[in-house]
Parts: C-alpha cells; structure tokens; sequence
C-alpha cells in the first residue's frame, strides 16, 4: 500500500514537472519510480526521451533561420528512447499519441519536416481532448501545432499536399492560431495551479517556497510573452498583480510588474511600484530613468522627475556610464519647469539650469545624439540661434534621420528667415516620417510662408486622408462635408501674413506644461458635457486621435483666416469644435474668425472665454490686449499684456502690443524699450515654437 502511495506521488511529480519544464528533474523522478508501475519500462523511455529533447533545446536553442540541426549524439540518443517506447506498443493509447508527438518535434529539429508532417497527420491533432486534461497536455498541444505552422512554413509549394500558395498560408495561420489559443488555455491551467503557494516565511518552509517562486516567475513570464504579443497589457497587469503574493523582496515580479503597468497606461501605479523596484535594486540606474520617463510624460510629475534623476546623478561610480542620462532627464525637467514657470526670472534661472545640466550630458557622452539635440533645443529656446545651429548639426551627424533634430534644424533655418531651406528640410523628414502630424503642421505654416496658401491647404486635406489610414475612426462630428472644405479653389493667391500656429504638442510622445494639463482637464469635462447637451455622438477610443483630427482642423482655419475667407474659416473651425467644443484653442480661432468678420464684441467674448478655461494662452491674451486697446481701455490692456510677457517673454507680438499701448498713453520711452524688444525678438522668431517639440526621455 505503501509503495502505491509513493509511486502516485512520484507520477503527481513527474506530471508537475513535465507541466513547469523542469526538465532536469525528470531522469532522477524516473529512476525513483518503481517499475512495476510502469509496463516495460516504456514510460520510463517517453519520459526520458522527452527530457533529453527539452534540455537540449534549452542548451541549444534554434534560431531563427538556421540551418537544420541534422542527426547530433544527443538527438540519437532522444530517437532510440523514444523508438523503443513506440516499438514494443505497450504505452496506453493517449501517452503513445504523446511519443509520437515528441517524435515529430524531434524530426523537426533534425530538418525531416515531411517526417514530421506524416506524424501531425496520423495523430490527428484536431481530435486531441482540451478540457480536463493536465497542463502538460495543454503545452504539448500548443507545441505541436506551432511546429507543424513551421514545418508548413519551411517546405517549398512543390513538395507541400496543397496545391495553392494561398491555401498553405491559411494553414500556417491556422497552425499559429491555435497554438496561441492553447498556450493561453496552458498558462491559465499553471496560474490556477499556483495559487496554493507556499507563501509561509518559516525556515522550514524555505526550499518549498523557492519551488513555488520558481514556478510562477516561469508562468507568469510565458504569460508575458502571449498577452504582450496580443497587445492584452491591461490583462496583463491585472494577472500580475495577483502575482504580488509571490513577490516579497522578488525583484523580476516587481519588475515585470511595473513595466506591464506602462505598457497598459497605469502610469502614476507605475511610478509607485518602480519606487519598490529601486529600494530592492539601489544600483540599477535604468529604474529611476524610467521612473523619470514615466514622471515627465502624461503625469506631468516634474519635482518627482527631479528627483529620480538626482538619484541617478548622484549615485556615484556605480553608475557612472548612466551618468549622463542622469543629467539628460536633469535637463529636460528643468526645460519643463522653465516653461510652466510663471515668472520670467524663474523661467530664467531654470533655463540656465536646464542649459548647464545638457552641457555635463553633452560633455560626457559626445557620442549620444539626444545630448546634442536637446542642448540645441535648450539653446534654441533660450534665442542663441547660431550656437543652436551648431549643436543640431553635431546631433545630425551622430544620428542623421532623427525626426526631432530635423524638426529643430528646420525651425532654425525659418528663424533666420530662411522658410524655403527649412521647408526643403521639413519635406526630408517627411520622408523618413510620412505620419509624423507634428512635422506636417510645421509644414502648412512654412508653405504659408513660402508657396501660398494653395499648398498650405493640399498639406492639410493630406493630413486629413492620413489621419484615416493611421486610426480608421469614424469621424461622429462628420457634417458630410469631408475634405471637400479643402478642395474649393482659391482664387485670391494674396501673399499671406505671418500666421501663428495654434497650440499643439502630441499627447503620447510630447511635451507639456502644467497649465495645459490644468486646461485639457477643463476642456474635455467641459466638452463632455457640452457633446451630451448636443446629443452628440461620443468618441471612440483615445483622445489622442480626435485631438490631432481637431488641430489638422483648426490649421486649415488659419490658412483660411489668413487670406480673408471667413466663410471657409468658420466651417473648419466648426468641424474642430464638434470634437472638443470648450477647447481653447477652437474658443480662440472663433476669436479670430469673428474679428475677420469685424464683430469685435464678438470677438472679445470668445478671448474671455479661451482665457477663461487658459488663463495662460498668450494668443488669446494678446489678442484680447489689442481690442481693449482699440475700445481705449489701456490700463486693462497694458495688465493683460504685462501678464503675457511673464508668460512667455519671447513672444515678439506681446511685446509689441505693450510698446503700442505704452505709446498711446504717452510712455514714449518705454514704448520705444518693447519696440526694440520686438524686433530683437521678432528677428530670433522662429516659423512654429521651439516647444512644439516633443521633450521626453
């Protein structure tokens, strides 16, 4: 009775290893089991030639496109243990369809993919029972079917039973499919099986619970490879926050755990649990830069972000070649911080700062392309444009394609007024980057410039057609009238003012200040509420998409606005207010629609309103400070205008709004100080804002 006993443990035991992969403890589990419980010894070969296969494969794992494997000593020994358990047919009927399985991935390795293929065929993988089998079934299965997708995969057509190509790659697909499907029904059976770990800290229970570790960090890594490649991040995270239960002072949980938090949007928890990863991994510098990542991106965290890059600056030797990453993000806050500030001597404090932590980036890695770029950006901001042009160019030979440093080159060029070199510029890029919405804004701005306004609108009704291709989202704001806006031809081919662009930075990828946080937060609650009193259709998915479709909007407005089509204007505008009806930015361009019209009350009204919701959108600020000035209202204009200048002191219309309405009040000498600012400004300005550049890590 005994020895009963102890051999159901065993095969308990083998099972549970054969379920886990530990290959290495199945020769001595085999040597254990009695023979009596096994008929000639043939489950004792399938085990063993199982076993030896696995590890095998362990040591030596196939590559991609390498070559067959062709007979090797340990495979000969794999195909006689498993000969001899097929040979003598005494194994039960569900273990033989088993040593025929191991067979064929044997012949697989081997490169007897027709071998393979006739063993797939006899065991009639269709037929293999799913439910209420152990695990290691559920792996053998999903093995087998990924392995007859590759052998589909490496035969030639002529050799192959189907005649179509078309039918063959049905039947990889096939094959890839279901192998997924079961190696998602496999990983639930073992993330089931786990849940009755050994959790007790006692001594005693010390090896047990470093079994039970072992086994869900392979589990839940499998699961990271098949819900990461399905794109299931939010039910990844969830899976793995079951898994804390393993996780005291376990590192690689941790860890995993975080980095599935990002990859399903949970920043800020991301942030809290990299804070754990960092106390259990002090000296891995990679932490709190990705802490910092994290920090300075959609959370907008910048005296957290401060502080991870501080803790990587001043970790001394022991991390050293991430030292200059460390003074990179240092950098970048800084940058943020600078821009948020309010007031200009703190803006200006801070962009020294930012300024003197690129250079220590810069002079410690010369070789890294971002340290050159984002001093050029730093430089470029600051209105040091030659300096600027000189970094951007080291950054362009390190990395010669980089999106970012031929966005900046450009806008450097048009800062010296050069709009034809740096629309040449822009059009490179493009070409690299053909999706790239930020490089296309920049574009219609510089094709207003130089090419008319023809061209300005052909770019946006592009963006429109690519907008579709990249997010296939139905439009619920559609009037009906599609691109067509954009297709009425412009007679009047005027020479266009200087327009300026509206507000925009992509919310994925770039950088934002804390005032626009505070202001998107308003708009859309405020534009919830208005779309549900409109009974409007609610967006779909992300706001990022709808987001980019208003701006390609509100840019086609401009153009409009800015060749005296107000008709045009107010239409575009319209189709951008459908999405987000409370955004400033849509408040401001009926602003500008309306004093085209010549409705200055009008007008006004939709500046308060802008700068009701942004108090700190200097657009609306100046052009609200222009009608006071006209309606006499100085004081409130010239407080308004003070206001934007601590806002953003290189903006070379506020200024010299100021110096016309200093002027008017009879404060000569000032008035002439803001002239001359204006034009020192005015001739550094750039075609789009430095900042509409992304700054991230």
């Amino acid at each position: 009775m005994a020895t009963r006993k102890a051999g159901s443990r065993l095969e308990t035991e083998i099972e549970r290893c054969r379920s886990e992969c530990q290959w290495e403890r199945i020769p001595e589990l085999v040597k254990q089991l009695s023979a009596k419980l096994i008929a000639n010894d043939d489950m004792a070969e399938l085990l063993l030639g199982e076993s030896k296969l696995e590890q095998y494969l362990k040591e030596h794992p196939l590559r991609q496109g390498a070559s067959p494997r062709g007979p090797r000593p340990q495979l000969t020994e794999v195909r006689k243990h498993l000969t001899a358990a097929l040979d003598r047919g005494n194994l039960k009927s569900e273990f033989l369809q088993e040593s025929n399985l191991i067979m064929a991935k044997l012949d697989y390795v081997e490169g007897d993919y027709e071998a393979a293929l006739r063993i797939y065929a006899r065991v009639g993988l269709e037929d293999w029972p799913l439910t209420g089998v152990p695990p290691y079934r559920l792996r053998m299965a999903a093995d087998a079917y990924a392995t007859k997708g590759l052998c589909l995969e490496k035969l030639p057509i002529s050799s192959s039973t189907s005649n179509l190509h078309v039918d063959r790659e049905q039947d990889v697909i096939t094959c890839y499919e279901k192998a997924g499907d079961i190696a998602l029904l496999y990983l639930q059976e073992i993330e089931r099986a786990n849940r009755d770990a050994v959790l007790s800290r006692i001594p005693e229970h010390k090896s047990d619970r470093l079994i039970s570790l072992q086994s869900a960090s392979v589990v839940y890594d499998l699961l990271t490879i098949a819900l990461g490649r399905r794109g299931q991040y939010e039910m990844l995270s969830e899976c793995l926050e079951r898994a804390m239960k393993f996780a005291f002072e376990e590192f690689h949980l941790w860890y995993q755990f975080a980095l599935s938090l990002m990859a399903a949007g949970k920043s800020a928890r991301a942030v809290k649990v990299l804070k754990e990863c960092i106390r259990l991994k002090p000296d891995d510098a990679t932490i709190p830069l990705l802490a910092a990542k994290l920090c300075m991106g959609s959370l907008h965290w910048l005296e957290e972000a401060e502080k991870f890059a501080k803790t990587v600056v001043d970790a001394g030797e022991k991390t050293s070649e991430f030292k200059a990453k460390g003074y990179l993000a240092l950098g970048l806050t800084y940058s943020l911080q600078a821009t948020d500030a309010s007031l200009r001597g703190m803006q200006e404090v801070l962009q020294r700062k930012a300024l003197l932590a690129f250079q220590r980036a810069h002079s410690l890695s010369p070789t890294d392309h971002q340290a050159a770029f984002y001093l050029a950006l730093q430089l470029a901001i600051s209105r040091q444009i030659p300096e600027a042009l000189g970094y951007v160019r080291q950054a362009l030979q390190l990395q010669g394609d980089d999106a970012n440093s031929l966005h900046l080159l450009a806008l450097l060029l048009s800062a010296q007024k050069h709009y034809h070199d740096a629309l040449n510029i822009i059009d490179m890029a493009l070409s690299e980057y053909p999706e790239n919405f930020i490089l296309l804004f920049s574009k219609v701005k510089l094709e207003s410039l130089c090419r008319g306004p023809d061209e300005a609108l052909l770019t946006c009704k592009h963006m429109l057609q690519i907008w579709k291709s990249c997010y296939n989202l139905t439009n619920p704001s559609d009037s009906g009238r599609g691109s067509s806006l954009l297709d009425r031809t412009i007679a009047d081919r005027r020479q266009l003012n200087t327009i300026t662009l509206p507000d925009f930075s992509d919310p994925e990828t770039g950088s934002i200040h804390a005032t626009s946080v505070a202001a998107s937060r308003v708009e859309q609650a405020l534009s919830e509420v208005a779309s549900s009193l409109q009974s409007s259709a609610p967006k779909q998915g992300p706001l990022h998409p709808w987001m980019t479709l208003a701006q390609i909007w509100l840019h086609a407005a401009e153009v409009y606005i800015g060749i005296g089509k107000p008709a045009e204007a107010t239409a575009c505008t319209q189709e951008a207010a459908n999405l987000f009806p409370m955004s400033h930015n849509v408040l401001y361009m009926r602003g500008q629609v309306a004093e085209l019209r010549g409705n200055i009350d009008e007008a006004r009204r939709w500046y308060e309103e802008a700068l009701s919701i942004s108090p700190t959108h200097v657009k609306s600020m100046q052009r609200l400070a222009l009608i006071l000035h006209q309606l006499g209202r100085y004081s409130l204009a010239e407080k308004i205008l003070r206001d934007a200048v601590q806002v953003n002191s290189t903006a070379h219309e506020v200024w010299n709004g100021l110096g016309e309405v200093l002027q008017a009040q009879g404060n000569d000498a000032a008035a002439t100080e803001c002239f001359l600012t204006a034009l020192e400004l005015e001739a550094s300005s750039p075609a789009v804002p430095f900042t509409i550049i992304p700054r991230v890590l």
